[in-house]
């Protein structure tokens, strides 16, 4: 039962957490583990390798994503921040915060979360920002939804804390009450990718059936011939003749095919109707096209007359560009943040994205054009109002 005390007569706010995990079992500890599916996360990362227009559009995503900075009301300390994220170690011979983000992006795309570790260099400085396999961390909760503690396997098969949780970057995609630590971009593309591919199997099969032509060639003995081994012999030998014009035709030779009597040659296969593909592959993929929220055309995808983003396209794809930075700049603030407590500054310091540009520069320039008239305009009119 919670009790309240009284401050300056007004009584003061619970402090408690009501939403909370009840205990069921003497060995409710158990529950709190959160299990993040590291088999669902390889089914994500086929789904990207057997369709490339859904790679491309998470590749677009991160690029278009990037460009950060830091500001701080000590130009000094900001100064210093800005060439830390440009220059610290990022692993695998990668350097600056933007390649960082890349692939902290990536895995949250993919997986539904990400996971960073900050390494200290001693106690004075910032080693290197690293990205780290979402496969290999496991979740415990705590007594609160607050309170979580990420956790690796032991050479034992037991599943122990890691030491320096506040040195440990974790970020969900897309949190629900019944998935709090985020869901893949990809979780609704694994049933239409099935389809996708079956319709491109059978495409290849048929291709191999009917585009590498195969011939039925049929002999029907005349009425005067002696028997049937006569028979058999003559179609031993067109067989034979047969072969070998179809292998001097592989080694680039012209070589005609004679035959005496009653000889059909029919290509196998060649009645046959095959199914018209395009729009159902069209209409699954712009099923998983539109679930990634990027324009059709920027993935190379002609669907439409015009080839030029509309202003509500351009919008759309600022809006969920800016939602997925929103995302990214609690990470990127505990690098910052922690920095500058390393090096002795005060002060927090504010996650600065570059402007998203996604229009033409001739639309750019006749825009300045636009605005410079414009300008030009009042300040005539301002001039002659007061004459």
């Amino acid at each position: 039962m919670l009790s309240f005390r009284k401050k300056n007569g007004r009584e003061a706010a619970a402090s408690a957490v009501q939403i909370r995990t009840p205990g069921t079992h003497p060995f409710g500890m158990l529950a709190g583990y959160v299990p993040l599916h590291s088999g669902e996360g390889r089914l994500y990362r086929a789904v990207r390798e057997a369709v490339p227009v859904v790679n491309a559009a998470i590749d677009k995503i991160t690029r278009l994503s990037g460009g950060v900075s830091a500001a701080c009301a000590d130009k000094g300390a900001e100064r210093a921040l800005n060439e830390f994220l440009r220059t610290v170690d990022t692993g695998r011979g990668q350097r600056g915060i933007e390649s960082f983000l890349t692939a902290y992006l990536d895995s949250m795309l993919t997986y539904g979360r990400a996971v960073g570790e900050i390494v200290l260099a001693g106690r004075r400085d910032i080693a290197a920002v690293l990205c780290g396999d979402v496969s290999c961390i496991e979740i415990r909760e705590g007594l609160s939804p607050l309170d979580f503690e990420l956790c690796s396997w032991a050479e034992g098969g037991a599943l122990r804390p890691l030491p320096y949780q506040e040195l440990l970057l974790f970020t969900p995609f897309r949190p629900e009450p019944e998935n709090p630590y985020g869901v893949s971009l990809l979780r609704s593309m694994p049933f239409l990718t099935d389809i996708l591919l079956k319709i491109y199997n059978a495409i290849g099969q048929n291709w191999e059936r009917a585009g590498n032509v195969r011939f039925a060639v049929v002999y029907r003995p005349q009425g005067d011939m002696p028997g049937l081994s006569g028979a058999k012999e003559k179609s031993e030998q067109i067989a034979s003749e047969w072969a070998a014009a179809m292998q001097s035709g592989k080694n680039g030779q012209v070589r005609d095919f004679v035959a005496v009597g009653d000889v059909d040659i029919k290509v196998i296969g060649a009645d046959n109707q095959v199914l018209d593909s395009e729009t159902p592959v069209r209409q699954i993929i712009e099923q998983l096209v539109a679930q990634t929220g990027i324009p059709p055309f920027m993935l190379g995808l002609s669907w439409s007359s015009t080839e030029r983003m509309s202003a509500q396209q351009a919008d759309i794809l600022t809006s969920e560009i800016t939602a997925i930075r929103r995302s990214l700049e609690p990470a990127v603030e505990r690098i910052c943040e922690l920095w500058l407590r390393l090096h002795g500054y005060g002060g927090r310091a504010r996650v600065v994205w570059e402007d998203i540009n996604l229009q033409d520069e001739t639309e750019e320039a006749r825009a300045e054009l636009y605005r410079a008239q414009a300008e030009k305009l009042r300040a005539e009119s301002g001039k002659g109002g007061r004459a």
